[in-house]
């Protein structure tokens, strides 16, 4: 969808943005550099009528400790990057976009998103991008973490490496939950003047955005929530993941009229070879974006007949495909933010390390074998996201009351039926909790419905909730 990102507006003060926005500082017209690549739609997609739209970029300085913990508040500041369309007056107010990750920076992505939108929300909106701490130049650094993982949620670490990670991190880990980030968000919509938002967030940008209206309930007009990461926490043995992959499989099959069965091929796999974690993440993988499963259900019969090598090809080009840097996607800020705001089966991460295997081993003995079918239980227990979490040194955390629900405003779930990491149980999950909440299922979608790569779908269903009465 074709949008111009025009680069020749003044800054904010000249657009009548100067007063509302004094907590913003070092206003300056966004250089390309600074927002991105503009997005490109698959072939058969009917572009937008181009839409010029100007960004102006600065920064947001936010306390390094919010006060959410009990103690002395720590001392120190952090800077974050913020991108802030130029429409002032936009007759429906600010919508904040929220990015996926953990560990993703906004403001870089903000060509490739803007360019997703439909004309009428570009009008109706004022789109803002931020990057939120511990990511983009402010990155949380754990190199070795960083080149075994790159930007998977399921690698499997190296020995030691999430230790070694927190550990360099220091003890201000304790200030990159999402419960900081919330209180960031809620800081820039102070410095922006306005009293409430509207928020679209994607894959963990969902978590934030969810978790923003349960915690201000009062300051959110309507919200999206695509690819969901259910806001009163993940399962990290990521049950309902292995769950769904069979499902989706199927339905792969008889999309392209395969005569095998996906999940048996893949239950004898994972029998045989003992490698459920590493196929687990690579299937999460092809459905990111664009869904490419299509393959899959063979690769899965040759190996199950004792020929592994297209599925060993799958495997080594999903490793690949994972690189990324900590300015791209920070792991360091991804495994604070994942193993803080999730309880696993020991408790939250104030839990001491030592005895967090063995609970994990014991909610998964306690399960009966189908609940990890086509996987196993070390699946369950070994893959990188429990495996990270159980090794991360014990830090305090901010309390969270699980079960409330969302706000009684109007939000929008959106759902990709070919997304495996975060499944459609997720969606549905979170639709229970939200009282004026509507599930649109995209078919053929894969992970964040909403990205150029699935096409038109998602992205419609989100122009006509956000411009719709």
């Amino acid at each position: 969808m074709a949008l111009v990102l025009g680069m020749l507006a003044a800054g904010l003060s000249a657009c009548g943005g100067s007063a509302p926005e004094s907590g913003l500082s070092g206003v300056h017209q966004c250089a390309q550099s600074e927002l991105g690549d503009v997005g490109t739609d698959p072939p058969g997609v009917i572009p937008n009528v181009p839409v010029r739209i100007d960004f102006s970029c600065a920064t947001l300085t936010v306390p390094l400790d919010h006060g959410l913990l009990p103690g002395p508040p720590a001392a120190g500041q952090l800077s974050l990057k913020v991108s802030v369309a130029n429409n002032v007056d936009a007759p429906r107010g600010v919508l904040v976009w929220l990015v996926g990750g953990p560990g993703t920076p906004g403001v870089s992505l903000t060509a490739d998103i803007t360019s997703g939108f439909d004309p009428a929300v570009l009008r109706d909106y004022r789109l803002v991008f931020f990057s939120g701490r511990g990511t983009g130049d402010g990155a949380l650094q754990c190199p070795e973490l960083q080149r075994a993982v790159g930007s998977s949620d399921l690698t499997v670490p190296p020995p030691g490496a999430a230790d070694a990670c927190a550990r360099a991190i220091g003890e201000n880990r304790r200030f990159f939950a999402t419960a900081d980030t919330v209180a960031d968000l809620d800081l820039l919509r102070q410095a922006l003047g306005v009293d409430k938002l509207s928020l679209d967030g994607a894959s963990y940008g969902s978590f934030v955005a969810a978790r923003y209206a349960v915690t201000h309930p009062d300051r959110v007009s309507r919200v999206v929530l695509d690819s969901v990461v259910p806001h009163n926490g993940l399962d990290l043995m990521n049950l309902a993941m292995i769950a769904r992959i069979p499902e989706v499989l199927r339905t792969v099959c008889q999309e392209t009229g395969c005569a095998t069965d996906p999940a048996g091929d893949l239950a004898e796999v994972v029998r045989t070879r003992h490698n459920g974690p590493e196929v687990l993440d690579t299937i999460a993988g092809m459905s990111a974006g664009k869904p490419n499963l299509t393959e899959v259900p063979a690769a899965l019969h040759q190996a199950a007949g004792g020929d592994s090598t297209a599925l060993d090809a799958m495997i080594a080009d999903g490793h690949r495909g994972s690189a990324a840097s900590a300015d791209q996607l920070s792991q360091g800020l991804h495994a604070t933010a994942v193993c803080q705001d999730n309880p696993g089966p020991w408790g939250d991460a104030s839990t001491p390390v030592a005895g967090r295997a063995e609970a994990a081993n014991a909610a998964a003995r306690a399960l009966p074998d189908a609940a990890f079918f086509p996987f196993d239980r070390d699946t369950a227990t070994g893959n990188g996201a429990i495996v990270t979490c159980a090794q991360w040194p014990t830090t305090p955390v901010a309390p969270w009351t699980g079960g409330r629900n969302l706000p009684a405003v109007p939000v929008l779930v959106l759902a990709g039926d070919h997304d495996v990491i975060t499944p459609l149980a997720f969606a549905q999950q979170e639709l229970a909790h939200a009282p004026q909440g509507r599930l649109v299922v995209v078919p053929g979608s894969g992970h964040i419905t909403q990205d150029h790569a699935n096409g038109a779908g998602g992205r419609t269903a989100a122009r006509e909730f956000l411009t719709g009465s």
